[in-house]
């Protein structure tokens, strides 16, 4: 062992003598590196020594120059720490564009803050990070830092890329490890990306990339993640929160991790099983009593935010969360469990990466993965899943956090990968029903209802959580096509039984329909308009995707002022293709009424780059369309 310690120090003094040597100046950038960057990542060598199964040195030299004021973040010049982890050092250097060297940064002069601002729970879960206002940009920032932590079930990610808009001169990856603590590794995306496997033995394992480019954030594109190179890393034998544990496959995990880290967490208060048990009653149906719960616990308690994998994973104890009435996902999944348990609900604490951008568990390497925790509840062969996080969700709506992806359900007899719920492209519909009226000077009057269910929930139901000035600001932006927009009378309908919100909305507008000479125009479609800009975009290099399909369907009645005829009317329109469906239709009724029909579906998928134009073309024909005229003249 001492051998391959002895080689990873050569490994690391060597770089860092190299990079000492290297010219800081914005100078010797290659212009093809400057390429649509906001900084350029000039050196970035991590090394990870992993001593045994219980003691991991990480080390991370980085050098990076930011060109403007959006580039800062890819410094990443921050460590978190806790009480199986110790920043051993940290400190930084500025250089101006020039290379000249303008402040040393020692570790006293970095910021020290908890992770939770202003909370004690987790007073020992913080990070230090650089607190710097640059003078001028270019800058360059040089970082040097070391890591300690007896918690091996957390091998650092690498990837050399973190980001769009970023680019990379040089990053290295060293890693030293015992033959017998089963170490893997497992690669992503390294096609199209000059990387190179410099050493794999059964003790040590290398990389290097060289000069990748930065790419623009194309719009629908793929996270970076699934786009960049990335090795993940693991050991089939870790330490974690005190314990040993092991990780060969999903169902020892999952069986460890329940007996050795959930295990004695969800004890309560005599007073709040016999509080439970008589809310819930004779009830003997398990979701109904799952639903009694639920209720209890959005009511008693708030969410403190904090990431599954920083401040542990053990979760804090039920009582405490009694006690205290907030945490994390961790102690609040594991709260809502253990009322359950006092009910006689069987309920499984669940690991899974929560965010609107859909990942998966990685199902093929098994490994300490995700970022968040839900609660799932056994219903005969599929599962009732719950946020637990939320005050306001319906009662086993999953919403865009955590919907659509493979997860982690941790049982007593082991792990198992499953996938949650999948919201149909159909059922995430909205529905408009409403009218509205022209007079003859242009002014508009009318009213909508806009039900919204499945996905659509999740975006539209928040509207009701904001303050008046906050709300007049989200209609003005979602009609910000109508100008002139007065506001009427605003109420909602949450029902969360059915998951379906309605809004129903009054509003006003003069000068809607334009005058000309004896004429009154106007766009026929008020209420629902796309006015997507889908951008060109030239040698598009990345696929694009819609991760979530949906409908939109409108009827709307529209009354003429008297003593118009109509000139025009906008023809009927269909559009079908690969992207979805589109669809017009206006009917003529007696007393100067009309009907006018919209239905619009986009499909879920991904798409080539090839395909892009196709799309834009698609959605241009819909704006087109849904801004079409109708013409009358005065009679």
């Amino acid at each position: 062992m001492k051998s391959h310690v002895c080689a990873l120090f050569f490994f690391f003094f060597s770089s860092l003598l190299l990079a000492q040597k290297k010219d800081y100046s914005i100078l010797s950038i290659s212009d093809s590196l400057k390429e649509n960057a906001n900084a350029v990542v000039r050196f970035n060598q991590t090394d990870i020594t992993i001593l045994s199964q219980r003691s991991m040195n990480t080390k991370n030299h980085r050098i990076v120059t930011v060109l403007n004021e959006k580039g800062f973040d890819a410094t990443e010049s921050f460590e978190f720490y806790d009480k199986s982890t110790s920043v051993k050092n940290i400190e930084a250097i500025i250089y101006d564009a020039f290379g000249k060297e303008i402040k040393k940064v020692r570790r006293k002069d970095f910021k020290d803050q908890s992770v939770v601002g202003g909370g004690t729970l987790f007073s020992d879960s913080r990070y230090l990070y650089l607190d710097y206002t640059p003078i001028s940009y270019p800058f360059t920032v040089e970082f040097i830092s070391e890591v300690q932590t007896s918690s091996t079930a957390f091998i650092p990610k690498w990837m050399p890329l973190q980001g769009f808009n970023t680019s990379v001169e040089k990053a290295s990856l060293n890693v030293v490890f015992l033959k017998d603590l089963g170490f893997k590794k497992k690669e992503f995306q390294f096609s199209n990306f000059d990387i190179k496997k410099t050493l794999d033995t059964d003790t040590q394992l290398s990389y290097v990339a060289s000069n990748i480019l930065a790419q623009k954030q194309e719009d629908y594109s793929p996270s970076y993640r699934e786009l960049f190179p990335k090795v993940m890393m693991g050991l089939e034998y870790f330490h974690l929160e005190g314990v040993d544990g092991t990780a060969t496959n999903w169902v020892d995990f999952g069986k460890w991790y329940s007996e050795k880290i959930l295990s004695g967490t969800t004890d309560l208060p005599e007073e709040t099983k016999t509080k439970i048990k008589a809310l819930v009653g004779e009830e003997k149906d398990p979701i109904k009593k799952a639903k009694i719960v639920y209720d209890f616990v959005q009511k008693k308690s708030r969410y403190v935010s904090i990431q599954v994998g920083i401040g542990g994973w053990k979760p804090m104890l039920a009582t405490d969360v009694d006690r205290l009435g907030y945490g994390d996902c961790k102690a609040l999944t594991n709260y809502t469990k253990a009322l359950l348990q006092a009910v006689d609900v069987p309920s499984y604490n669940t690991v899974l990466y929560g965010d609107a951008y859909k990942t998966n568990i990685e199902s093929e390497f098994v490994s300490m993965q995700g970022n968040h925790m839900i609660l799932s509840i056994p219903t005969g062969d599929h599962y009732t899943w719950l946020e637990c996080t939320s005050q306001d969700d319906p009662f086993g709506y999953q919403g865009t956090f955590t919907d659509d992806r493979d997860v982690l359900v941790i049982k007593p007899e082991g792990g198992e990968i499953v996938h949650t719920k999948i919201y149909d492209d159909k059922g995430n519909k909205q529905t408009d029903k409403g009218s509205y009226a022209i007079d003859q000077n242009g002014t508009l009057t009318g009213a909508v209802s806009i039900v919204s269910e499945g996905s659509q929930y999740s975006s539209k139901s928040r509207v009701e959580t904001l303050q008046p000035t906050e709300k007049e600001a989200h209609y003005k932006e979602y009609w910000d096509y109508i100008n002139n927009l007065k506001l009427g009378k605003i109420t909602f309908n949450n029902d969360k039984e059915n998951v379906r919100f309605t809004e129903d909305i009054q509003i006003s507008a003069a000068n809607y329909a334009t005058i000309s000479a004896n004429k009154l125009i106007f766009a026929v479609d008020v209420f629902n308009q796309n006015s997507t800009n889908v951008k060109r975009i030239r040698n598009r290099k990345n696929p694009f995707q819609f991760q979530r399909g949906y409908i939109d369907t409108d009827e709307i009645e529209v009354s003429l002022p008297t003593g118009f005829a109509i000139e025009f009317l906008p023809s009927n329109f269909e559009l079908k293709g690969k992207f979805g469906e589109y669809k017009t239709e206006i009917i003529k009724k007696e007393n100067n009424k009309l009907i006018y029909k919209r239905s619009i579906s986009v499909n879920k998928g991904k798409y080539s780059n090839k395909e892009y134009d196709e799309y834009r073309l698609f959605m241009e024909q819909v704006s087109r369309n849904d801004n079409a005229k109708i013409i009358l003249t005065k009679n």
